[in-house]
């Protein structure tokens, strides 16, 4: 038994040490702070764990509220000529009812467009006024409901939680397909919320699974952000070893600086993507969002990653620029 408890910490403790410095992107900073460790003829940079991102908000707090629409099968065969009751007959078989978010949204739409289609026909002139005022309210309600739908079908999906997810290594070195493919399911679902009250603009089922099931693949906006947080901190850390350097005659060997110009521009094309996404939404974001959004997504707040990340930068280019550049041998 004790042979087994001792393996067993042993195992558990080999885990978390594995899982503290060794990502491509510590190592690179790694790296760099030996660099300039040795270019000063200074004992190697103390790094200290630059920690995690924050929550994403719970389910309750970041999914709006709306009312189940119910109405009798006679009620919405009466409007049949809208083409509606196959639709509302497979939404509310026993598939129907625990499709995803995703599903749901294209639910909705489907029938807001058939709704409206409808109102703006000549069937409501063939309905009895009861049915005639049925249709203008279900077309109203839907017409209302639409934005909450859009946005929980986006904040609702586990694809996007997943993105912020914070058991995630910080960004490192990927490659540009990787990048557009999720750039690209961003901007689909960009194109659904902007087109959401367009009548003649169609979704496409598999289009949409497609685009979501790219997001799955990896939580890039929490690599992203936990890549800034990484930045930050080694470069505050290299920011006081140089600041305490007197000798400022002591030669910086030139800084090969395509790895953090990389994380700048990705960074910012992602962020701008997420922002744009969140603020397009037609709902009065709900609070917990917003306070997420301005603390970790935003590009304004000097507070946030981005600005702490862009800052930190911008010191240490100033102070490398007080050192001469060494000369190539």
């Amino acid at each position: 038994m004790v042979q087994w408890r001792t393996l067993s910490l042993t195992l558990t403790l080999s885990i978390l040490l594995a899982g503290c410095g060794d990502s491509p992107a510590e190592q690179q900073w790694q790296s760099y702070h030996q660099q300039l460790a040795d270019d000063l003829a200074l004992s190697n940079i103390q790094r200290t764990d630059p920690g995690n991102i924050g929550d994403f908000p719970e389910r309750s707090d970041r999914v709006i509220d709306i009312p189940e629409t119910r109405d009798s099968l006679l009620n919405v065969y009466a409007l049949r000529e809208c083409q509606i009751t196959s639709l509302v007959a497979a939404r509310n078989n026993q598939l129907g009812r625990v499709a995803p978010p995703s599903q749901q949204w294209l639910y909705e739409r489907t029938l807001w467009q058939r709704l409206s289609n409808c109102w703006n026909s000549d069937v409501p002139d063939q309905l009895s006024d009861e049915n005639r005022t049925r249709l203008d309210q279900l077309t109203k309600t839907k017409t209302e409901q639409l934005p909450a739908v859009s946005w929980n079908a986006i904040f609702d999906s586990s694809e996007w939680v997943k993105s912020f997810s914070r058991a995630s290594q910080p960004l490192s070195n990927v490659d540009e397909t990787t990048i557009a493919s999720q750039l690209a399911a961003i901007d689909y679902l960009q194109q659904m919320t902007d087109h959401q009250f367009d009548l003649n603009w169609q979704q496409h089922s598999s289009t949409l699974e497609n685009h979501l099931k790219t997001l799955q693949e990896r939580p890039l906006t929490a690599e992203v952000l936990r890549a800034l947080l990484l930045a930050t901190q080694r470069l505050t850390e290299a920011n006081a070893m140089l600041a305490r350097q007197s000798d400022t005659t002591r030669c910086l060997s030139r800084w090969e600086s395509p790895s953090h110009d990389r994380l700048a521009s990705i960074a910012h094309q992602w962020l701008t993507a997420i922002n744009r996404l969140i603020d397009a939404q037609q709902v009065g974001k709900p609070i917990a969002i917003q306070r997420y959004q301005e603390r970790w997504l935003s590009l304004d707040n000097a507070q946030a990653p981005w600005g702490q990340f862009q800052q930190a930068l911008s010191e240490h280019q100033a102070l490398r620029a007080l050192f001469p550049t060494c000369s190539d041998n």
